[in-house]
């Protein structure tokens, strides 16, 4: 966790204690913190007053590494790539019902059935799969 290098004497609110506090969570459940010394941090957190102080209960742990292993964010990251996956399909369905339309419509009005939305069909396929299919295979 950084704060501004400009001024770190700058006053601290809940919020900034907050995250400290749930960095130095972050830091104990990885072993990088004993109990005693989250204990310790976690008063010293509450009692900051300026992001100075609340800069030295976190400057010796790589906090960097403690939030991209932090589980609620790997979550996160799995929920938005099913919903990336989730949209992509949606609008090869849209483009599926566009195309079938069209071929429909040209073939009743003027007679000529051959089968052409077998090709964005195909197109589409490929690109969904290859869109999903990593994210299947991430996710487990």
């Amino acid at each position: 966790m950084t704060y501004p290098a400009l001024d770190r004497r700058v006053r601290v609110g809940d919020r900034e204690r907050e995250r400290s506090i749930e960095h130095l969570g972050l830091a104990m459940s990885q072993g990088y913190l004993t109990l005693l010394e989250y204990d310790q941090r976690v008063a010293r957190a509450v009692a900051a007053e300026t992001a100075d102080e609340l800069h030295e209960l976190v400057a010796d742990l790589p906090v960097g590494r403690i939030a991209r292993a932090d589980p609620r964010t790997r979550d996160r990251r799995r929920a938005a790539a099913r919903r990336g996956v989730s949209w992509h399909l949606a609008a090869y369905a849209a483009m599926l019902t566009i195309c079938l339309t069209v071929w429909l419509a040209v073939g009743l009005t003027a007679g000529a059935w051959y089968f052409w939305p077998v090709w964005p069909m195909l197109g589409g396929a490929i690109g969904v799969v290859s869109h999903a299919l990593p994210v299947r295979l991430c996710v487990r």
